[in-house]
């Protein structure tokens, strides 16, 4: 395993974590709300094993990686050119397969339907993360429709989005971020027993109360202009869609009808709650290896079981 720090277009130093051959070829791995690269562990590790060079970074204001000084430093577009500058730091020669949990996922998504970045991606694997505008065109049909119950109880699983918008919400987490901070040990204990994630000494990140004030602003900063204003684009990037049934952020009906987002979208259903990387890392490691292989031995003209 190495570190190093990347510098964004914008002058921020990224955290980086590498594991693996560097030779081989390239899985990078964003994490979301309120995690760091730490989270990422054990499907690195598991990874590794099936013969792939693994990077992640902290994202721009998580962990160990600067934080912008403005709001608008934590912009979907800023992100996007963040995750085209480490793919191109840790995989110069070759596009990289990546993988999104969480915000990480809408990240993801929103690389792999921006050009030029696009092209830097081998593939995709999508968890707990659905594109923006792909939620922004749902709920318009969920309107349209008079599904005003399904309109509640999604209102109800992202009502945490709502209180990130209260007006001084975000500087006083950030001048409580030390007591934030403290409650690390329940917040580990309280994924464990309800989600069944492995608990370490790395994750839940010692930096939980500056992760979290700091991630607020990834909902302030991108959920009212994507929801608002979707447009309508497509992918040609292979994508695997992870969908944890029992979910409680990301229901089932936000991942409906991505195929019309990305027509070569293969999904996977997995009986797990949100934080699947740390309930079923080996699992989830050997579904993401899997996906690689096949568009490896596509592009490649062979066999991915040759590998």
């Amino acid at each position: 395993m190495a570190d190093r720090r990347v510098r964004t277009s914008d002058g921020l130093q990224l955290a980086v974590r590498e594991w693996g051959d560097p030779s081989r070829s390239t899985v990078l791995l964003v994490h979301g709300f309120p995690d760091t690269s730490a989270v990422w562990r054990l499907v690195a590790e598991a990874l590794v094993d099936h013969g792939f060079h693994v990077a992640a970074h902290d994202v721009r204001g998580a962990g160990r990686s600067d934080a912008p000084a403005s709001l608008e430093g934590y912009a979907i577009d800023r992100l996007v050119d963040d995750i085209a500058t480490v793919a191109g730091a840790v995989s110069p020669d070759r596009p990289v397969h990546l993988v999104g949990h969480d915000w990480g996922s809408i990240q993801g998504w929103e690389a792999i339907l921006s050009a030029p970045t696009a092209e830097r991606i081998a593939s995709f694997t999508s968890m707990s993360g659905p594109p923006l505008g792909h939620v922004g065109r749902w709920m318009r049909s969920a309107l349209q429709n008079h599904a005003y119950l399904t309109l509640l109880r999604q209102g109800i699983r992202s009502s945490y989005v709502g209180f990130f918008h209260v007006p001084g919400l975000a500087r006083l987490a950030s001048a409580q971020r030390d007591a934030i901070g403290r409650t690390r040990g329940l917040w580990g204990r309280a994924l464990a027993r309800v989600d069944g994630a492995r608990v370490d000494e790395a994750w839940p990140a010692p930096t939980l109360g500056a992760d979290v004030a700091h991630g607020m602003q990834l909902y302030r900063a991108n959920i009212g202009p994507k929801l608002h204003h979707p447009t309508e684009r497509r992918t040609d990037v292979p994508v695997q869609l992870i969908e944890a049934t029992n979910d409680r952020f990301v229901p089932g009906w936000l991942l409906a009808d991505l195929e019309e987002v990305a027509p070569q979208l293969h999904r996977r259903t997995v009986r797990a709650r949100h934080w699947v990387i740390r309930s079923q890392p080996v699992d989830v490691a050997a579904w993401i290896a899997e996906h690689a292989f096949t568009v490896d031995g596509a592009e490649a003209g062979s066999d991915p079981a040759d590998r």
